[in-house]
């Protein structure tokens, strides 16, 4: 038996409300499905936008409203849900749920972009730094960890189109994907390269340019495990095909 897991950044949960998202959900039928950059909470939406057969759902909001946020959908309720990771410079920007079940713990993670200037920069490293702290502290417990979503961030050259025209832009500069470097050192494993170690998939495309229909992409979601439970992943994939959104949904299957 597996554990099927989605995550998808739907730049905002009320438009793709209205670009197919119930039949999304309900032919892809994840067992937990992790939103991020939600812009929306529950109390600003219909009964009905958040109820799903089969599904419950918690949600983490910002403070400030129609902006960053996450929430995530899930068949089985969790041992617990929290929000958050105890900093409050980070934790007012809604951006991080992590479900507990027994056998592991799933963070689902907007990472901040550090696009708009230094602060912002400075601001997206940090949270970085934080963040690490934080997964490695429920690494300790012996559970499975594993963190997804929007990471802001394309790590190799192979993940994204145009490596060289993007090496001075935020989203892969060397300061950023250093992390990414830090992180897989440490020992956290991108699922998707264990079983597509040379496909150039990408998982955000810019808008304005209509790089979708040229497939001027960016691979910058993820999927990380703690090594020491990788084998756990049976198999890891990213789904151009669904539209609505500006990124699209990736996932894998966890044994159970």
């Amino acid at each position: 038996m597996a554990i099927k897991i989605i995550s998808w950044n739907v730049n905002g949960y009320r438009a793709v409300l209205g670009k197919g998202f119930g039949d999304f959900l309900a032919s892809a039928s994840p067992d937990i499905l992790g939103l991020q950059e939600v812009k929306a909470c529950p109390e600003q939406l219909a009964e009905k936008d958040t109820d799903f057969p089969g599904y419950n759902c918690a949600w983490n909001c910002a403070e400030k409203k129609g902006y960053s946020g996450v929430s995530a959908f899930f068949k089985e309720k969790p041992l617990k849900a929290a929000n958050g990771f105890g900093e409050t410079r980070f934790d007012r920007e809604g951006r991080v749920i992590t479900l507990e079940y027994p056998g592991f713990h799933l963070l689902n993670v907007y990472f901040p972009n550090g696009g708009q200037g230094p602060e912002r920069l400075k601001y997206k490293l940090d949270f970085y730094e934080a963040f690490l702290s934080h997964i490695e502290k429920l690494r300790k417990t012996g559970k499975a960890v594993l963190f997804c979503g929007d990471v802001n961030t394309a790590h190799k050259e192979i993940d994204l189109a145009r490596p060289k025209e993007n090496v001075e832009n935020s989203g892969f500069m060397p300061v950023e994907r250093a992390w990414l470097d830090k992180i897989t050192a440490l020992g956290w494993v991108d699922t998707f390269r264990m079983f597509h170690p040379e496909t150039g998939q990408y998982t955000w495309w810019d808008y304005k340019t209509r790089a979708r229909e040229r497939n001027v992409g960016w691979r910058i979601d993820y999927f990380f495990i703690n090594k020491e439970k990788a084998s756990l992943v049976l198999d890891a994939f990213i789904m151009p095909e669904v539209q609505g959104s500006d990124h699209c949904p990736i996932g894998i299957k966890l044994a159970a």
